[in-house]
């Protein structure tokens, strides 16, 4: 053992440092936490208990429970059980709370009854990032991804899902009574021990059923036809890998292209991202501050209306448009073969023929006018173009809108890849950083809270990365939080 290093002996008396602060150095992130919270005005944000009552026992402050908040967060320690373990055995915590250790139940509390606060004070890092000059560059990518909630998969019903569910079970009861008459008719010597089991089963799979019943009953109350046990307002999702979901919420963010700070975050709980991209956009422009915001985001985003708001806030956008038709799959002409001459109000088919606007109509809320060639029967590209008797083609009443954004995205094809390279990344580590239960908390509220808290972390971490600890103390300090 004399060539390794030796530590020191457990019963040998040493004379540590007289106080906290010199184990935690000047470069230590807790510094950083330390300083942002004190700075912040917790009644402004909208903590509860920020004045204390003058009788019963007293409480702890808000500020000190919110620091011990962040840096658990920070150091992918998110359980109130965890997070009171570490405030007895951590240094870096006793420093920062001042040696309190407060019980898991008073740290979740906090945690439950606090969620505006707690939102209002990521909005407010936000805010100072803006103030820091950091969003130089008003660009933003905004996606969205499924986070798992506490309810399991099989907690989770569909009216597909419960019909099957209860064929499983007929199927166990018949298959069970047929044994059980099976077992009469043998008369083997175990047979009283068998049939007391085969009528136990049988007795639980009638009470399954009973239950799976009473749960179809709740099912058909449900608006969007699904309904989940353990949170009730998780939803089923279907993943971006073929064959799988999860049940959980969709968190939607709003990445800034430059320093991959998330400018915006939101929680939904429709799996789909459409509908999705004004909303995004506005928050994020909002929390930039600059009106001469550009966004882009992928397929799924891409909607008609949506795209025109942007436009009309003067939000420009970068949206690819989807693959929904099957003329092409079926080697037919598609829409985009045929060329729309605005000064005419007509379009030009790859035969060279018009189709002029017929008439309007009304789809999905939007009007639709129909351009149709009057000399498809005689043409001789009329396979190659429609099974019908004439082609028709539909153009939204805005659809300028849409051309101008493919125009914009013809000329900057680089613009999706930055997306790809902005806002994966971040999702990715704060999944990393969740563990795989991901959300800990249930319902829309107290999720949405539990993001904040990540993204808060998240961005902490990139502004020290950026300017450094010392650099961002002081400027804080400078700003006031």
């Amino acid at each position: 053992m004399t060539r390794y290093i030796q530590g020191s002996d457990r019963s040998q008396v040493t004379l540590l440092p007289e106080c906290l602060d010199d184990f935690i150095g000047e470069d230590n992130p807790v510094r950083v936490i330390d300083v942002f919270v004190d700075e912040l005005n917790l009644i402004e944000m909208g903590f509860r208990g920020t004045t204390p009552a003058t009788t019963g026992r007293p409480g702890y402050h808000p500020a000190m429970l919110l620091k011990l908040y962040i840096y658990g967060y920070l150091n992918r320690i998110q359980s109130s059980r965890r997070l009171e373990r570490e405030a007895k055995r951590n240094v870096e915590l006793m420093w920062l709370t001042g040696r309190l250790a407060p019980d898991f139940k008073t740290i979740a509390d906090f945690r439950r009854d606090n969620g505006t606060g707690i939102r209002n004070v990521c909005r407010r890092f936000v805010a100072m990032c803006r103030q820091l000059k950091l969003f130089s560059q008003v660009i933003v990518a905004i996606d969205g991804s499924k986070f798992k909630a506490v309810n399991n998969r099989d907690k989770n019903f569909t009216q597909h899902k419960l019909e099957q569910r209860m064929k499983q079970v007929d199927e166990s009861i018949e298959r069970y009574l047929g044994e059980l008459e099976t077992a009469d008719r043998t008369q083997q010597p175990e047979v009283e021990a068998n049939t007391q089991r085969l009528q136990d089963k049988i007795g639980f799979l009638k009470k399954r059923m009973q239950e799976l019943r009473n749960i179809g009953e709740r099912l058909a109350q449900q608006p969007d036809g699904q309904i989940s046990l353990t949170d009730p307002e998780a939803r089923s999702m279907v993943s971006s890998r073929i064959g799988t979901g999860v049940v959980g919420y969709n968190v939607q963010a709003a990445v800034d292209t430059q320093h991959h700070l998330v400018v915006a975050h939101d929680v939904v709980t429709s799996g789909s991202d459409r509908g999705q991209l004004a909303s995004m956009a506005f928050k994020a422009r909002e929390a930039t501050g600059d009106a001469s915001l550009e966004a882009i985001a992928d397929r799924g985003y891409y909607k008609s209306t949506e795209i025109r708001s942007c436009e009309l806030e003067g939000i420009n956008t970068y949206v690819p448009k989807p693959m929904t038709s099957n003329a092409k799959a079926q080697g037919r002409y598609s829409k985009l073969d045929f060329v729309f001459n605005a000064k005419d109000d007509e379009y030009r088919c790859p035969a060279g023929q018009r189709l002029r606007y017929s008439h309007s109509t009304i789809e999905v809320g939007m009007k639709m006018n129909v351009y149709v060639a009057s000399s498809c029967k005689i043409c001789p590209q009329k396979s190659q173009c429609t099974t019908g008797t004439e082609r028709r083609v539909r153009r939204w009443e805005h659809e300028d809108v849409l051309d101008t954004m493919q125009t914009r995205i013809d000329n900057s094809r680089q613009k999706m890849k930055l997306r790809r390279c902005t806002v994966e990344h971040v999702f990715g580590t704060i999944k990393s950083w969740m563990g795989a239960g991901h959300f800990m908390m249930k319902g829309l509220t107290h999720v949405t809270t539990e993001i904040s808290l990540h993204v808060l972390a998240y961005n902490m971490r990139r502004v020290m990365a950026i300017l450094g600890i010392n650099e961002m103390i002081k400027a804080m300090r400078l700003l006031g939080a």
